[in-house]
């Protein structure tokens, strides 16, 4: 039994000396206290009067490698430490990393452009919410269920009742119903629609505006509408309004821009036509203004509604509305300051 104990001994300790990581000690520690445990188990099988020397011996042995143990442990642990040191040293005499800071996207930036440009007309900001009722995003809007012009969008519902906005002119109407005129408000904002090309996405941003006073006519939307294009533009950008139809106006009228590329001359960007549609607009329908406890024979007012992504392909040269979401960072550098 002596010969095995220092036969043990001398294997644990030559295995232990090549042990670099707390883990296989702490393994190697395991093999050995089921080895240990085999040894003393034997016991049992000693003449009585020969347990209390081998009990002393294995006691002995115990102790000796549990000193053992942990002495390599405080080895180890020091080997480990000069390893994450090592792995973990910066060499200061390298270049520094740089890092680019982020920028504005196009849309945030074309976004806070028109609210910078309406602001400055008087326009206070309202944002609704992207879940709406059915009567809030048509229906008050005098477009009841069975209106062809329903046909116009094609919508998200989530319930019976409920849909993902189609425009921000819903805003328009909770305004009015909480607020006596006179009213101005820009109402931006996320919205949503079933229509997918090169310049529709299911989801895009509006800014829509309404105004709601004493004898407000066309031509005050003219007025607005131009400086607005001089602003967002140049000073030699002009309006153009043509007849149209919206059931929340009338009457109705598609507003163009002479084309920023060309100045008005034709081109490939505006079609040789000389202008670009941008938004639709018109007088507020009296239907709407009843429907929101405001005296249409007391009161008019005006509502516009523009594309934000549309302005800023405009405004930029792109031909792609995909492009503005599809995060590619060459394109996104191009409109860092």
């Amino acid at each position: 039994m002596q010969a095995k104990i220092e036969s043990l001994r001398a294997s644990i300790l030559d295995a232990m000396e090549k042990t670099e990581t707390g883990r296989s000690l702490y393994e190697l520690k395991l093999s050995f206290q089921a080895e240990l445990k085999t040894i003393m188990g034997g016991m049992k099988d000693l003449p009585k009067e020969e347990k209390p020397a081998f009990g002393k011996i294995v006691n002995e042995f115990k102790q000796s490698m549990e000193a053992a143990f942990e002495a390599r442990a405080a080895v180890v642990k020091q080997l480990e430490m000069e390893k994450k040191y090592a792995a973990e040293r910066i060499d200061i005499s390298m270049p520094g990393r740089k890092y680019k800071s982020g920028a504005l996207h196009p849309i945030t930036l074309v976004k806070k452009e028109l609210i910078d440009v309406f602001s400055g007309m008087g326009f206070k900001v309202f944002e609704g919410p992207e879940i709406e009722t059915d009567y809030y995003n048509f229906t008050a809007l005098n477009t009841p269920k069975d209106h062809p012009a329903r046909d116009m969008q094609d919508t998200f519902y989530l319930a019976e009742n409920l849909l993902l906005r189609t425009q921000t002119s819903a805003g328009q109407i909770r305004v009015m119903e909480a607020e006596n005129p006179p009213i101005k408000i820009l109402s931006p904002g996320r919205v949503f629609r079933s229509d997918d090309d090169a310049t529709h996405s299911p989801m895009f941003h509006q800014m829509e505006g309404l105004v709601v006073d004493k004898g407000i006519t066309l031509c005050d939307l003219q007025g607005m509408l131009g400086e607005f294009a001089k602003r967002m533009f140049n000073e030699r950008t002009k309006v153009r309004l043509r007849p149209s139809f919206f059931p929340f106006t009338e009457p109705s009228v598609e507003v163009d821009l002479s084309c920023s590329e060309c100045g008005g001359k034709g081109c490939r960007l505006c079609k040789g036509t000389g202008w670009i549609e941008v938004l639709g607009a018109g007088m507020v329908n009296r239907h709407v203004l009843e429907n929101c406890g405001v005296d249409p024979d007391e009161y008019t007012g005006f509502a516009f509604g523009m594309g934000v992504e549309r302005i800023a392909m405009l405004k930029y040269g792109v031909n792609n509305i995909k492009t503005l979401f599809e995060n590619d960072v060459r394109f996104l550098e191009q409109f860092e300051d």
